[in-house]
């Protein structure tokens, strides 16, 4: 499958994924270190080194100083580019993901929350306990500030 089978060239698509998986993931990830630097007192290189703890283990991962902090950034933006791509080429055959991009990206923040908590954190080494507070946060973080911004700017390049 070429990139004009999937409409990359045509519209901007490869900018367009890039552009919002980037953003997303820097909301996403500046959300989460504040929200806990807040709440749990934990440092931002606490934060990042946490997301490598899903390859890792939680208590490798926090001895392992800028380095398991730079893997987490690198896998958290793996993954915020992968779920821009996924909805980029939804996108482009559901229409109204682009029409309705407002709606399709808060309920893209709600399924995205729920994929990485329900499916990918469970298969991760972590132990992973939720309070309705987090939850509550982790899902108005996913709408604001990884769903909507994949939407509006797939939908910017969509035009």
């Amino acid at each position: 499958m070429t990139s004009e089978n999937i409409g990359l060239e045509k519209s901007g698509g490869l900018r367009a994924i890039l552009l919002a998986g980037l953003t997303a993931g820097a909301l996403d990830i500046t959300a989460a270190s504040v929200n806990l630097w807040i709440i749990a007192e934990k440092s931002p290189l606490w934060t990042f080194q946490s997301v490598a703890g899903g390859l890792l283990g939680s208590e490798k991962t926090h001895n392992g100083g800028y380095g398991t902090a730079a893997l987490g950034l690198a896998i958290h933006f793996f993954i915020a580019l992968t779920a821009a791509a996924i909805y980029y080429l939804a996108s482009r055959k559901l229409k109204f993901m682009v029409s309705q991009a407002v709606l399709s990206g808060m309920l893209y923040g709600i399924f995205v929350w729920l994929f990485m908590n329900l499916i990918v954190l469970p298969l991760t080494p972590l132990k992973i306990t939720y309070a309705f507070g987090s939850v509550v946060t982790g899902l108005i973080i996913h709408i604001l500030c990884i769903g909507l911004p994949i939407a509006l700017i797939i939908r910017r390049f969509s035009k």
